[in-house]
């Protein structure tokens, strides 16, 4: 190994045969810089050797906390989602109401349109729907 990095150190100074003394720092520089890379990355060479990384025994509950912290984060999604489509049922609903009471409105006593009755169920079945959304996934 030695051998290799004293004959790249002698290669790199023998490039020119009149260097300037910006030349010479430059190349003993990129030497050091060399041979410090080739001792660090072979551990034989090196004082201290990197430790392979072995699972931690003190902490045997990383996987169950990423785990809870996985479901903490689905739950606010799904509990955002849940909000979303309250409103967007909300609105709906706000909006069939007056459709309704517009049309009964219209309607005098002795009428009742067929429209009016399939608004009334089309407004139970978005409320049956809100409660469901606002009692949660439970």
């Amino acid at each position: 190994m030695s051998f290799v990095v004293k004959a790249f150190v002698r290669r790199i100074i023998s490039l020119s045969s009149s260097p300037t003394l910006r030349e010479v720092s430059v190349r003993f520089r990129l030497c050091v810089l060399t041979f410090l890379l080739l001792l660090f990355r072979y551990p034989a060479f090196a004082q201290q050797s990197v430790p392979h990384s072995q699972p931690d025994v003190n902490h045997p509950f990383d996987d169950d906390e990423a785990r809870a912290r996985i479901a903490h984060d689905m739950e606010k999604k799904a509990a955002k989602q849940r909000v979303a489509a309250l409103k967007t049922d909300t609105d709906r609903l706000l909006k069939l109401s007056l459709e309704l009471k517009e049309y009964v409105d219209k309607s005098n006593e002795n009428v009742l349109s067929l429209e009016v009755i399939k608004k009334a169920d089309e407004i139970e079945k978005l409320a049956k729907s809100v409660r469901d959304k606002m009692k949660g996934p439970n």
